[in-house]
Order: C-alpha cells, then structure tokens, then sequence
C-alpha cells in the first residue's frame, strides 16, 4: 500500500485498524492525520465538513457512551487507480461495524437509560495517502431509539426540540445541502457488484419475483431498527414495505464493489438513495406528502445454493428512520 504507514497489512487491516485506534484506544487526536483537512462525512442526519468538527463529534459521543465498541464484521473495497498520486495509492472501502455500548451519560440521546445498545454501521471510506479523505455512512439509529425504550417519531420530535427548533436543529442530508467531495467514481465491475445493483433495481422496479430467484431459501437478513429475520418473505416484507411508502421516488445506484477473497463468500455492496415523495402506506405509516431524500448501504454475501445459480445467502441493509421522520415533521409541521 503505497503511501501508507507499513504497518497496515491491507486495506481492510486500516480501516478496522484506525477505527479501535480512535474509538477504542482514545487516540482521537489521531482524527487530525486520519481524517484529511476538509473531509467531507455524509450520513442521513447531516453533512459534516471538517475533521475538526468530526473530533467534536467523536469526543461528544465518547462521553455519552465511555465503553462504546466497534467491532469490524467485514470490509469490502476496490483499488482506485485515478484517484491515486504520485506517492499514494488510493482505494474505496465499505466497511461494516457490530457495536455495542451502554448509556451511561446525558448526550444527543437524552437524558441516561442506562441501557445496554447494540448496533450497525455501514461506512463507505475513500483512503489514500495513509487517511479517509471523503465518507458515506448510515447509522442504525432506530436500533439505538428503540433500545432506550423510546418511540421513533416521538424521539425524533424531542431531538428536533432539543436541537433548538425547526429552525435551528440540525438538518438532515438532502441532494439540496450536500456537498461535493473528492472521490467521484462509482467503484468497480466486479461480476458480483452488477448482480446485486440488478437485483435491488428490480426490487425497487416491482419486481419482486426476483427476490426467490436471488436470494436462498434460508437467507440470514439484517435490516434497520435491528431487525434480524430469515427467509424470502421477510426480505420480501422489508423491501416491499420501503418501496410502497415512497412509490414514486427515484431509485438511485450510487456505488458498486464486488469482491472475492480467499476464505470468503463473494460479497458485493451498494449504496443507493431514494428521493421522492411519501405519497404511499408502507414502512411510514399515513401518507404526509412530505419530501424525502433516503441513503441506504446494502452488503450482500453469495452462496451456491438455491435455484443452481449463485445466491444471497446473507444481506444487510442499514436506512436511519430518525432522519426519515425528521424531514416529515419538518415539512408536515407536526414536530411541534
């Protein structure tokens, strides 16, 4: 890994690496060298620009959550030869993170539960020059709400209220306020990668006939709110639900990997968005007519069983529903 600090193995080596190093390790200093100046973090719930505003963020959550622990589950990352420079290679990565922490601390979730957590996150990095220079992430923020005992639209309400007021709370990320960065490219052609982006296309396309064609009988799903199921029904019920509240929206691929290691399954991710109105019943309740922009990140793994061809034997997909409902309220006038 050219321009990259030699002790890092590979690529999945840093990411997971520097993520116990600053989580875990409280190097959060280490974010000045880490993280490049005037990186740009995308997540549902904003659009951060700066490192030093991402230090303020990692410190607040740190002390909200002291024993908070990111375990790495997987990385799935393609070479990025045009972003690469004359003393660094470059790549994109998606990593995937199990965490766990306890509330111990009053914070952005409110006053202390006490409650034990436990959660995904699905990141997507462009690295070169031994640091992240521009991010995508989506945090199964519904999972957190949920586990404190609390409503979702009730506890996206108090946020809203908490954060000063429909004018002054934090918004969240809309094509409208984000913002350009660096890495443009769309990841790789991996065999893998054009599967599943074809696969979610014909899902959000109604065909949801592909999803016994696709996926194995036996399925292992990880969808939002932590919700663990098995089986075609349920990634039948998941995706249909989605697509049916927002019947309307525009569909997007934004970025493809496909990847086969040894020792590993094929894997592929995709991250992708939906910008439309709630104009149906399904995942959100009553139709508000309100505006939605959604960033999802789906990882699958491909097995051979199923219908003779290569199948999802694994899927997780990660959407942050707090961010959905905090752009109703918003525009519904109902965060009062």
């Amino acid at each position: 890994m050219r321009g990259f600090d030699s002790k890092w193995r590979d690529v999945p080596d840093f990411i997971i690496g520097i993520t116990k190093e600053i989580w875990e390790d409280r190097e959060i200093g280490s974010l000045r060298k880490r993280y490049a100046d005037g990186l740009i973090v995308r997540s549902p719930a904003s659009v951060v620009v700066d490192n030093s505003r991402v230090i303020a963020a990692t410190i607040a959550t740190l002390a909200e959550f002291p024993d908070r622990e990111l375990l790495g589950e997987d990385v799935i990352w393609c070479e990025d030869p045009e972003g690469a420079t004359e003393t660094s290679d470059a790549y994109l990565s998606s990593h995937r993170l199990y965490c766990t922490a306890t509330h111990t601390h009053p914070g952005m979730y409110g006053a202390p539960t006490g409650r034990r957590f436990a959660y995904r996150i699905l990141a997507d990095c462009a690295i070169r020059d031994d640091a992240v220079y521009d991010e995508w992430l989506v945090r199964d923020q519904s999972a957190i709400v949920q586990q404190m005992g609390a409503d979702i639209v009730d506890w996206t309400r108090d946020l809203i209220a908490r954060e000063g007021g429909a004018e002054r709370c934090v918004k969240p990320m809309t094509p409208a306020n984000d913002v350009a960065g660096p890495y443009t490219r769309k990841g790789n052609d991996s065999e893998w990668g054009e599967r599943y982006a074809d696969t979610l296309h014909a899902i959000m396309a109604a065909d949801m006939h592909v999803i016994p064609k696709r996926y194995d009988r036996a399925c292992a799903l990880h969808y939002p709110a932590a919700h663990d199921a098995m089986g075609w029904a349920e990634a039948d019920q998941f995706w249909m639900s989605l697509r049916a509240a927002f019947p309307d929206a525009e569909f997007t691929i934004d970025h493809v990997i496909g990847r086969d290691d040894p020792l590993m399954p094929p894997r592929a991710v995709v991250r992708w968005s939906l910008h439309g109105k709630h104009s149906g019943w399904g995942r959100c309740g009553t139709p508000t007519g309100a505006t939605v922009y959604i960033m999802g990140i789906s990882h699958a793994e491909f097995g051979p069983f199923g219908t003779g061809e290569p199948t999802i034997r694994r899927e997780y997909t990660l959407i942050d529903e707090t961010a959905i409902w905090k752009q109703i309220l918003l525009q519904t006038g109902q965060h009062e």
